[in-house]
């Protein structure tokens, strides 16, 4: 009876739209990423804490519609018990959910990391994926505009630690209630307006002040014909912004002091100052810590100081064009979140890592080197009737610390060699019957062998030749392929 399944038949092998399949270096690569960063948060005194990715969907409390199914903005099932659940869309709501939950026995001010896999029920798009990765660190329970502080300094020591040099990033920080007070000042009560401008602020990197003005105004045409409808202000208005724009903020104390001035009497915004001095006090020791009056993050979602980490060297895009990064991490304050649990204040504070960004950033700059590592040895299997005597072999090199694997497949010697090759194995050890009476084992360096091979252009040469295979005996095996191994991770 043929075990082979009609063609038409078979299921089509597809991925998702909006998911991707990671391996071999850019999986390595990740990996190492969330070790320095996790080391970081540990030297600051954070816990680890892991949540479930699922939460019931009203934990989460944001992008859920007014509708019978939870699903515009998250994945959402309901459970045997008619309870809706979503898959976490970040990190942060879970630790809300956890600290209320275990208010009581938690140290306050609780600090935290978390790290893993977020989902976005979004419409994928080019680097934007309905699945990816956070690296978060938060601190509930403290007002302390130190905690903000602290917590840009510590992203400022996980970029020096991912290998970016002091010109080639900095961590923004601006405050939530200062930009709330130029809105006031600027007489913007429009909920849709105050977004715009928000808006228009959020992009005068881009498009520069003029831009920004247009889009303050009427409306914006950029390079490619297309309209952007503006926030519809007067001019009085719009010059309020323009000259909050203005401000140089090279020097946090100066710029503070101008601002002072330039709000007089409003008194969300001369709050926000008095704690960016406490804030720009804190952090004056680290020069890539910068004021920036116009970081705008999480209008409906931060409470009080805000920050990113920003990327400011250019690279080449897929297109060939000049590029920058930008923004690859940022956070702020949140006050109200817990809130939504417990009656009593939990002020909290917290920064996230766009891992996915931060990786195609520092490998673009060629910081990111992964050199693969090397695989497990390969037993090689001669006689199918001695498997007893490989898996011996396997279990003495697996003691010894050394990785090894007996061949499973069905195949000869070349294609064993072959498998062994693909795996980045540094040798293969072959024991047949003649070596068996000897008392005897071959082992081939695969890497010094694949050397050697370049320089004999015979076939005939090659087989007689044997490049780079010892016959080694049995009981000298795991000294001698311990040491073969320990040569080759230590040039990679």
């Amino acid at each position: 009876m043929s075990n082979i399944i009609p063609e038409n038949s078979l299921t089509e092998a597809r991925l998702p739209r909006g998911f991707v399949d990671r391996t071999g270096a850019s999986w390595r690569s990740t990996a190492a990423m969330l070790k320095i960063i996790t080391d970081v948060y540990t030297q600051y005194g954070f816990e680890p804490l892991e949540t479930p990715v699922f939460e019931y969907t009203d934990a989460l409390g944001k992008f859920l519609p007014d509708s019978d199914r939870p699903n515009e903005g998250v994945f959402s099932l309901q459970d045997e018990d008619e309870q809706w659940m979503s898959l976490r869309y970040d990190l942060t709501a879970p630790l809300a959910r956890f600290f209320a939950e275990n208010f009581e026995k938690l140290p306050k001010p609780y600090r935290s990391f978390r790290y893993g896999p977020v989902f976005r029920n979004e419409k994928p798009g080019p680097g934007r994926f309905r699945q990816f990765i956070q690296c978060d660190a938060d601190i509930v329970g403290t007002g302390k505009i130190e905690a903000d502080a602290e917590i840009c300094l510590m992203a400022a020591d996980i970029m020096v630690r991912l290998g970016l040099k002091s010109d080639e990033f900095r961590v923004n920080y601006n405050h939530r209630k200062l930009l709330d007070g130029v809105l006031e000042k600027a007489a913007i009560s429009s909920a849709e307006q105050r977004l715009t401008t928000m808006r228009a602020i959020d992009k005068l990197d881009r498009v520069g002040l003029e831009g920004v003005e247009q889009l303050l105004m009427a409306g914006r045409k950029d390079i490619t014909g297309d309209f952007t409808k503006g926030a519809g202000l007067i001019a009085t208005q719009a010059s309020v912004i323009l000259q909050f724009l203005q401000t140089d903020a090279s020097d946090a104390a100066v710029a503070l002091a101008q601002l002072e001035v330039q709000f007089d009497g409003v008194n969300i915004a001369l709050e926000a100052i008095n704690e960016l001095r406490i804030f720009a006090a804190s952090v004056a020791h680290n020069k890539n810590v910068v004021f920036a009056p116009t970081v705008v993050r999480g209008l409906e979602y931060y409470t009080g100081p805000v920050f990113e980490a920003e990327l400011t060297f250019e690279t080449v895009n897929e297109k060939g064009e000049k590029a920058r990064f930008g923004s690859v991490g940022g956070g702020g304050r949140y006050d109200g979140l817990v809130s939504r649990f417990r009656a009593e204040p939990a002020p909290a504070t917290g920064f996230s890592v766009g891992v996915s960004r931060l990786q195609a950033a520092l490998e673009a700059l060629g910081r990111l080197q992964d050199p693969a590592p090397l695989g497990p040895v390969v037993i090689m299997v001669l006689d199918k009737e001695r498997m007893k005597d490989y898996f011996q072999m396997a279990a003495e090199l697996r003691a010894a610390g050394v990785k090894a694997e007996v061949y499973l497949g069905e195949s000869g010697m070349k294609a064993q060699v072959k498998y062994a090759d693909r795996r980045n194995s540094p040798c293969v050890i072959m024991e047949g019957s003649n070596e068996k009476v000897q008392g005897e084992v071959q082992v081939k360096d695969l890497i010094e062998g694949a050397i050697i091979a370049q320089s004999i252009k015979d076939n005939a040469e090659y087989r007689s030749s044997r490049p780079a295979q010892e016959a080694v005996k049995r009981g000298d095996m795991v000294a001698y392929v311990k040491a073969l191994v320990a040569r080759y991770e230590g040039a990679n």
